[in-house]
């Protein structure tokens, strides 16, 4: 546990000569202490499971919300198989590597669990954590260890036209940016987004009163990926949209193309001259249209556009062509097509007598206008006291159970932009689980049926805290919790209409409460409900006799044969989040999974009767997953294979 100070030789040599030294290869990335070991660890198997609890979920035999307990490193791996390529967003919130931060603790070399309590590097529920001290000779590479396993595992669940959000400060942003861009690809970076999350600015901070964070976004493939944008505010609706006609309200913006492109060379026949006379505009025909540019030779004939100025002016013609201040020719933002489509409802001049488009507010379906988000994100309601503020309401208690909580707003925002509304949502750090919060509250406003799997390791609350004191003795206690009161709450939320006739009528705040799902299933991370088998060479008798009893008994005492169940869900990548249901025959119990285009039959119940393999065949399911122990001889195994073959019915062993 001591830092030891090695010489960087290639580096002495290098510094102390006048001459190239051959050393090491140079090649631009990011390095640190650990990384191989990082990516031997991301790649390597584990022996553990997902195990259900009923009696802490909510409406567990329909939801399709999913909260985990446990180390993320492993749940990701877990969820690889069943996930591969199905989330359409990631968001995480992960520790920040301030200097004060428990992170988890990924060094699996060593295998002493006396170790590894005497070095703290356990808690008391045997979760890895350390406390990762910015005086540690080891301080950015193990916080680069945790993020690079964590984002390689989670790309792989990203669907292709899918995104990642990672919320981080500038103690990290720079490092994290890079390992991105190695995991995610340089090309698919999307942008940083600085949010002000504090507007005053941290009083301690010495040269900088800092007020914002940052929010890192890469895509899966940027060539598919595409990102909504936000409607319009009211206060932007009434301020910005100040002009209006027969249609409605609209504001005014320049006619010529500005920004990249700009110049006609870029789009010669996007270059022509507007007509202007008693409120009407046009242009010049077909045919001298076409004498303007020569594309054999890539040139404009100016001359013959001075002609025509002077032609049509003589007309009583206002002559407009794409010019900017300094004289140079530029194209319009229409080509001759759209200007005729469009000339009479949505061409107008500003105050300063610039050609310009109309932007209405309003779409042709009546929806608002659409807004592209920006790289600056700034609402009130982002400040860093709002996420608290709304934790405190949801569990009317005064007192702060959780560190500065994302605010929901915030979150619901970032998945407005992000998904459509039957897409998956992950959160891997999840904290206080502010991201179910929002996926939850947005499908109440808008109908939608967004699902959501969010990740914590149960680290333990400190004794001291209000959350402690309050009964809370993890984080997800905490998270758990507040999906519940979230759930009853949207449900109960009430608003009075009063109608014309002077009814007054009581109804719930939110349009389409009835139709979403405010239930998850929690899983808590455990070992595998299989026994670890002994294939140790032996002839002593009672370790035989003990070996085969274990064969037909070889489930993990206190483990159920529904845990098993969705051990052999995720095996298979399976949904887990799909509903089961239980039949039996002769007392022996098998399990149907009934997913939305297909059934899967499970059993591990061991020595089946010919009659109850029979019985199990005729069922309409087109899958069969059955145990070794299930069949007392090979002869029954191969029996079953054949009576399922010739019913056109697959069979797999587990």
């Amino acid at each position: 546990g001591n830092l030891t100070k090695k010489v960087d030789f290639d580096l002495l040599r290098q510094e102390l000569s006048t001459i190239l030294i051959e050393g090491k290869d140079e090649r631009y990335r990011l390095d640190w202490a650990g990384k191989r070991q990082a990516i031997l660890t991301a790649n390597s198997p584990i022996a553990k499971t997902l195990r259900p609890c009923r009696e802490e979920s909510v409406n567990f035999d329909k939801t399709e919300n999913l909260y985990i307990e446990g180390d993320n490193l492993d749940v990701l791996k877990l969820l690889h198989e069943t996930y591969l390529n199905k989330v359409k967003m990631i968001y995480i919130d992960p520790p920040y590597n301030t200097g004060n931060d428990f992170v988890y603790n990924d060094d699996f070399s060593e295998d002493s669990e006396e170790y590894l309590v005497k070095s703290n590097q356990k808690d008391d529920q045997g979760n890895r954590m350390t406390l990762n001290k910015d005086t540690s000779g080891s301080y950015h590479s193990k916080w680069l260890s945790i993020m690079y396993m964590r984002l390689k595992l989670a790309r792989d669940l990203l669907a292709e036209d899918g995104a990642i959000f990672i919320s981080i400060d500038d103690n990290e942003q720079a490092n994290l940016k890079k390992i991105c861009d190695e995991v995610f690809g340089e090309s698919n970076y999307l942008g940083l987004i600085s949010v002000i999350n504090n507007l005053k600015g941290r009083s301690d901070d010495k040269f900088f009163a800092t007020c914002n964070e940052f929010l890192l976004v890469y895509s899966r493939n940027i060539n598919i990926f595409s990102i909504n944008g936000f409607e319009l505010s009211e206060e932007e609706y009434e301020n910005d949209y100040d002009k209006k006609d027969e249609i409605g309200y609209y504001k005014t913006i320049g006619f010529r193309k500005t920004g990249n492109s700009w110049e006609r060379i870029n789009r010669p026949y996007m270059y022509y001259p507007v007509l202007y006379k008693n409120g009407i505009f046009s242009t010049i025909t077909e045919e001298e249209f076409k004498k303007i540019y020569d594309s054999r030779n890539n040139t404009f004939d100016d001359k013959y556009v001075n002609n025509l100025n002077v032609k049509y002016t003589k007309e009583g013609w206002e002559f407009i062509l794409p010019k900017n201040e300094n004289g140079e020719f530029g194209r319009w933002r229409w080509g001759r097509e759209t200007f005729f489509r469009e000339k009479d409802m949505n061409l107008d001049f500003n105050n300063s007598r610039t050609l310009c488009t109309k932007m209405r507010a309003t779409l042709e379906d009546g929806s608002i206008r659409i807004k592209t988000a920006k790289t600056l994100w700034y609402r009130p309601e982002y400040d860093t006291g709002s996420g608290a503020k709304i934790l405190k309401n949801l569990f009317s208690n005064s007192s702060d159970l959780f560190n500065n909580p994302k605010s929901v707003i915030y979150i619901k925002d970032l998945i407005k932009i992000a998904t459509n509304k039957k897409d998956l949502i992950l959160d891997f750090f999840s904290g206080s689980a502010t991201t179910a919060h929002a996926v939850m509250q947005l499908n109440a406003e808008d109908g939608g049926n967004r699902k959501f799997i969010c990740v914590q390791l149960p680290e333990l609350t400190d004794i001291n805290s209000e959350a402690y004191k309050a009964g809370y003795k993890n984080i997800c206690e905490i998270g758990k919790e507040r999906i519940r009161r979230v759930g009853i709450k949207l449900k109960s939320d009430k608003i009075k209409i009063t109608y014309t006739d002077g009814r007054k009528v009581e109804q719930n705040y939110y349009s389409y409460i009835d139709q979403i799902d405010v239930g998850f299933k929690v899983f808590k991370l455990d070992t595998s409900n299989l026994k670890k088998w002994d294939n140790a060479p032996t002839k002593d008798e009672n370790v035989i006799r003990d070996r085969i009893q274990q064969s037909l008994d070889y489930i993990v005492d206190g483990r159920t044969d529904l845990d098993l169940v969705y051990e052999v869900m995720l095996k298979y990548g399976i949904d887990i989040t799909f509903p089961i249901s239980k039949i039996e025959s002769e007392g022996k119990k098998a399990y149907i999974i009934n997913a939305s285009d297909y059934q899967l039959f499970v059993c591990c119940a061991p020595q089946l009767s010919s009659k109850t393999i029979d019985e199990f065949a005729n069922l309409s399911v087109g899958t069969y997953i059955f145990a070794d122990r299930c069949f007392a001889t090979d002869n029954d195994l191969v029996n079953t294979a054949e009576i399922l073959k010739s019913k056109n019915k697959e069979m797999r062993l587990f």
